[in-house]
């Protein structure tokens, strides 16, 4: 497209400018000739007010000669009854074109050997007709004219180069619009769900990269309201399995009981395949626009209002501290409720029935912590653990839960450490960072305890 821009300009102008310098060249042409024959005539009427009075020649050779060069002009008296003809100066036109002229008594013009001569008639006192001949050569009439060409052709290739050089902006402005927007289809072909066209350019190509972008925002929304759907899965599933699972342990023995535990653990098995699929296939979405984001502080109230009631059923202590005043945090309000499942269900799941557990919020200024820490017997290989949580799962885990918990914090540029809790058990620490920057590597008790020291001062 650049390119049949730039020819279809260059073929416009150059008609254009053929249009006006042929015309232009040869009207300056003759206005060259026009200009030469009219310096003649301006020499020869010179010399007609000398002629009316006399035709003696020493006095017409001096007026001659004071009227322009000898070479150039003649003049030729007629022969009269008291005297001969009289030829002044170097003839160049025939004689017949003399008679001609001295015949009809107008000017005429004619072509002789180096240029053109004027033959201009002059009356004499005697009633004869004189004859001024002067000479015009060929260099005169052409004078200036190759200068004014030259500078017509120069003035033409500038437009025609001129003309090309706007046309090949104009078409860049057209065409990077369009390559830009074939690249970002590609981009985004490929996975990469940030790219995006500036709205620039050309109307229809801004009104194109517009729906590309609605286009775009709308298969990242697609992808995370499909990555929201995963976080829910395990949600509704885990959590109620959960309960499931305790309730049918209570059931005591015989072959009901046996039977009805084993079906609950092979439909958790079959749970925790069908969502370990799911994460697997779960695609990189773009990270939460501004304004996204939830109250941490509701949430973990929410949750815990869930998990309380099945606590007091299995006679554990709990305790929630820090959710007085709302948290905000950049995650998703599904994401933080799914990690929260996610840990207290292995709470409940890895720990004897009544063993106590906390949850505490910790709002700093550049960043919230959630501990969630049990009074059970602790995890000897933390990091075992979090490869678990990397990886397919092992040692009777699918390293779903830890998963969870480990990418809604380093979505947010923070982390997740497992330790010892001040219960005695498992803690397990949420770093999420409030500014997108990287976690400060320190401890969080005595940072958090020093923050919050600061802001009372």
């Amino acid at each position: 497209m650049r390119w049949a821009l730039v020819k279809v300009c260059l073929a416009v102008t150059v008609m254009v400018v053929v249009a006006f310098a042929v015309p232009l060249g040869l009207v300056i042409k003759e206005m060259a000739r026009d200009r030469a024959f009219s310096n003649a005539e301006r020499e020869a009427a010179a010399v007609a007010p000398a002629l009316s009075i006399t035709t003696d020649r020493d006095q017409l050779e001096r007026v001659v000669a004071s009227a322009g060069s000898e070479a150039e002009m003649a003049v030729h008296i007629p022969a009269s009854d008291d005297g001969a003809a009289v030829d002044i100066g170097q003839q160049r036109a025939a004689d017949d074109d003399i008679a001609t002229v001295r015949k009809l008594g107008r000017a005429s013009t004619t072509g002789v050997p180096g240029g053109s001569t004027l033959l201009q008639p002059v009356a004499l006192s005697s009633g004869e007709i004189a004859v001024v001949e002067v000479y015009v050569p060929e260099s005169e009439v052409s004078n200036g004219v190759g200068t004014a060409w030259a500078v017509l052709a120069g003035v033409g290739i500038a437009l025609v180069v001129g003309s090309v050089a706007v046309a090949d902006r104009l078409g860049v402005r057209m065409v990077q619009p369009a390559q830009r927007l074939v690249e970002s289809a590609h981009e985004l072909g490929e996975g990469k769900l940030g790219a995006r066209v500036p709205e620039e350019g050309p109307t229809e190509l801004r009104l194109a990269a517009v729906a590309f972008n609605s286009m775009a925002d709308q298969v990242v929304q697609l992808l995370a309201n499909e990555r929201e759907l995963a976080a829910d899965l395990s949600h509704r599933l885990r959590t109620p399995l959960t309960v499931l699972r305790l309730n049918a342990a209570s059931l005591g023995d015989g072959p009901a009981a046996e039977q009805t535990r084993a079906a609950v653990a092979q439909l958790e098995r079959e749970v925790d395949t069908i969502i370990r699929t799911a994460r697997d296939a779960k695609p990189q979405t773009a990270a939460a626009g501004p304004g996204a984001g939830c109250d941490a502080a509701e949430v973990v109230r929410e949750r815990m209002g869930f998990w309380s009631a099945l606590a007091e059923d299995e006679g554990r202590k709990w305790r929630v501290a820090g959710t007085e005043r709302p948290v905000r945090i950049p995650v998703a309000r599904a994401d933080l409720a799914a990690a929260l499942d996610a840990l207290l269900g292995n709470v409940f799941r890895h720990t004897r029935v009544g063993t106590a557990f906390a949850v505490d919020v910790h709002n700093g200024e550049d960043a919230v912590i959630v501990l969630v820490s049990d009074a059970g017997s602790g995890i000897t290989d933390p990091d075992a653990a979090m490869a678990r949580g990397r990886g397919s799962g092992s040692a009777g885990s699918t390293g779903l839960g830890l998963d969870i918990v480990r990418r809604l914090a380093e979505s947010t540029g923070g982390d997740v450490r497992i330790g010892s809790s001040v219960l005695g058990g498992t803690e397990v620490r949420i770093w999420i960072q409030l500014d997108g920057q990287e976690p400060e590597r320190r401890g969080h008790r005595g940072s958090v305890r020093r923050r919050k020291r600061a802001a009372a001062r």
